[in-house]
């Protein structure tokens, strides 16, 4: 009796001892291959630029590109990308009769004040042209764009131009001055029974 049990004992400790050993490897089959998962896919991701890819862009493109990172910014109201591209003494001549806006903190503080109003911003640029100086540290941009949004609750809609003047810093260009003039701006027209609505100024532009 005493070695049948010793034996049943002795069974159960072996399929304990077998089954703990496979659940090992089985967790060290699926270690391993996530292993392999995550390095592969971390071997997928292609590196970043380097300083010498960068720098062997031409000028011209670096500059289209900071005009295009500068009106995404300000379309989507983020303040972080809107001010690497431009200077902090910048000075900003808006499309309405109001004075040059100079330094990037007095800046800022007339956008938020303007972003407050908008919401459904949407800014498409056309026709741009730059102009690099012969001594390559300074540069002028100027482009034609097409605004719409809804601006205090009403659809608003306006088309102009900017003139752009940016300096070089480093590898970096940077606006230096932002002049925007405004060309024409328009209002949905109000049903007949309606009262006549006045027309709301249309924010400055970037």
């Amino acid at each position: 009796m005493n070695s049948k049990q010793s034996t049943g004992y002795s069974g159960k400790w072996i399929k304990r001892f077998m089954g703990a050993i496979l659940l090992l490897a089985l967790s060290l089959a699926t270690a391993s291959l996530a292993a392999a998962q995550k390095k592969k896919k971390k071997d997928d991701t292609p590196p970043p630029p380097s300083a010498s890819v960068i720098s062997s862009v031409p000028d011209e493109q670096r500059i289209d590109y900071v005009i295009g990172q500068m009106l995404g910014a300000w379309q989507l109201g983020d303040i972080e990308k809107l001010h690497k591209t431009m200077a902090d003494d910048v000075s900003v001549v808006a499309g309405t009769w109001t004075p040059p806006t100079v330094g990037w903190t007095n800046y800022l503080a007339a956008y938020q004040v303007q972003g407050a109003r908008m919401q459904q911003v949407r800014m498409d640029r056309s026709n741009t042209l730059i102009r690099i100086a012969p001594s390559g540290a300074f540069a002028w941009a100027c482009y034609q764009w097409d605004f719409s949004a809804v601006v205090d609750g009403s659809p608003s809609a306006a088309e102009g131009q900017t003139t752009l003047i940016l300096e070089k810093h480093g590898d970096d260009w940077l606006i230096v001055h932002n002049h925007t003039s405004l060309v024409q701006a328009s209002q949905p027209v109000a049903p007949a029974s309606a009262p006549p609505q006045p027309v709301q100024p249309t924010p400055a532009k970037p």
